[in-house]
């Protein structure tokens, strides 16, 4: 009897060490588990400086894809599709840092591009180059900047690879940056007795001139259906007309000409500044277009629907107000205007694109870090830092860093999924 309780005894001993030991290995588990879910800036004492390869995912880790559909209308498909997995295989291999700088287009000052962008560009911070008159001298020269750039971006130390996006103004007639096509005009084009046929073959010469030196994306055609002749968008004849079944069609066939061709179109200035007046220039000072909601949808933004329907890759998005939408917020900054209307009720699924984040439109919106900060949050894809100072993107580049380890994993998660469809379209242009 004594010995069967001693082995009673022992017997229990043992259960209970075992129980003690299992919960201790489950306790551990879960704690593990729970480190794999803060975030990089509170692991930085364990993974070093928290910009390393591997220590800047959503929430430690490699940065894991997600789905470049996220912030879409369901069921839309992205006009670079095709360039959706290269995105992917792209961002495991990105620090937060790079993360950041897939959404920032940088600028500089003169003919030579500074060996600060060139060492942005080979440790992969930097997602394009816009060029300005004062960057591009003959035709030869351009070229030959464009394939330095190109050089640099195909630096072992550079994680990305991918094409970079050098894009221009070349709308035609006087706003045109680089020596070469389309000479005419927008409005030039509306008024020649052939419009249809003068849209692709301008948008065609366009493209091929644009592909020769290696500028793979235009900031063109404009959509703005312009009210009263001179106004700021007439002024200079770069709307087709003022009819909007008009500026649909020949905007259409000028995109999908120059596309063909290899260079990427940009269709401008969501939902559309053609009703705005000659002093209304939200590159100076802040605009309000109080436009009624009818007419909103029935004339300015009529021209995006062929534009969607035609794979368009990039749409800019306008720095004035419209009240109709928000009475608060320019439409670049505005969710429900990027979302609600540009994604969501016209189902666009390219890449968006601000316009001048230095725009004295923005005045009372902080500076380039706040502006950068509000532009993604409300939707934007790229940031344009036009201000022909390579600290200008840096300081941008910063601000988005910071915002997206301190966000919450929604919010990471369509900061990735911004980034994604850079990266998709960036895969889908020619290299040369």
């Amino acid at each position: 009897m004594r010995r069967n309780k001693l082995l009673i005894l022992v017997t229990s001993v043992v259960l209970a060490v075992a129980a003690i030991v299992t919960f201790a290995a489950s306790a551990a588990a879960r704690r593990a588990a729970a480190n794999t879910h803060v975030t990089s800036a509170t692991t930085t004492g364990r993974h070093g400086s928290g910009t390393g390869q591997g220590a800047a995912g959503a929430k430690g880790g490699p940065m894991a894809p997600v789905s470049a559909a996220l912030g879409l209308r369901q069921g839309v498909v992205s006009p670079s599709a095709a360039g959706i997995a290269a995105a992917q295989a792209v961002l495991p291999k990105l620090t937060a840092e790079q993360l950041a700088g897939q959404r920032v287009i940088y600028s500089y000052k003169g003919m030579t591009p500074p060996e600060t962008l060139l060492a942005l560009i080979r440790k992969g911070d930097v997602a394009g180059v816009i060029f300005f008159s004062d960057n591009v001298g003959t035709s030869a020269h351009i070229a030959a900047v464009v394939k330095e750039l190109q050089q640099a971006n195909a630096s072992p130390t550079n994680p990305v690879r991918l094409p970079l996006l050098l894009m221009t103004d070349q709308e035609g007639g006087v706003v045109r940056r680089l020596d070469g096509p389309p000479t005419l005009s927008a409005k030039q084009i509306g008024q020649s007795p052939t419009p249809w046929a003068t849209a692709t073959n301008e948008g065609g010469a366009a493209g091929s001139f644009m592909r020769g030196l290696g500028v793979n994306v235009d900031l063109a055609p404009v959509l703005d259906v312009y009210r009263t002749p001179g106004n700021f968008i007439d002024e200079f004849g770069r709307s087709f007309s003022s009819n909007p079944a008009t500026v649909q069609k020949l905007g259409q066939l000028f995109a999908t000409a120059m596309q063909s061709k290899g260079v990427a179109a940009t269709v401008k200035h969501f939902p559309g500044l053609g009703a705005a007046t000659r002093s209304q220039n939200t590159d100076e000072r802040p605009v309000t277009l109080n436009v009624p909601l009818t007419q909103l949808r029935s004339v300015d933004e009529r021209p995006y629907q062929a534009a969607v329907a035609a794979r368009v890759k990039l749409a800019m998005v306008s720095w004035a107000v419209y009240p109709a939408l928000d009475k608060t917020f320019p439409a670049g900054l505005s969710s429900k205007i990027v979302l609600g209307e540009l994604r969501n009720r016209l189902g666009f699924a390219g890449v968006t694109i601000t316009d001048a984040l230095e725009a004295g439109a923005l005045k009372n919106f902080g500076g380039t870090a706040n502006r950068a900060k509000l532009a993604t949050k409300a939707g934007m894809d790229l940031l344009l830092c036009a201000e022909e100072q390579v600290a200008q993107g840096v300081t941008a580049r910063n601000a988005l860093r910071s915002d997206f380890l301190a966000s919450s994993p929604t919010a990471q998660a369509n900061f990735k999924a911004a980034a994604e469809r850079v990266l998709a379209l960036r895969a889908t242009l020619p290299s040369s």
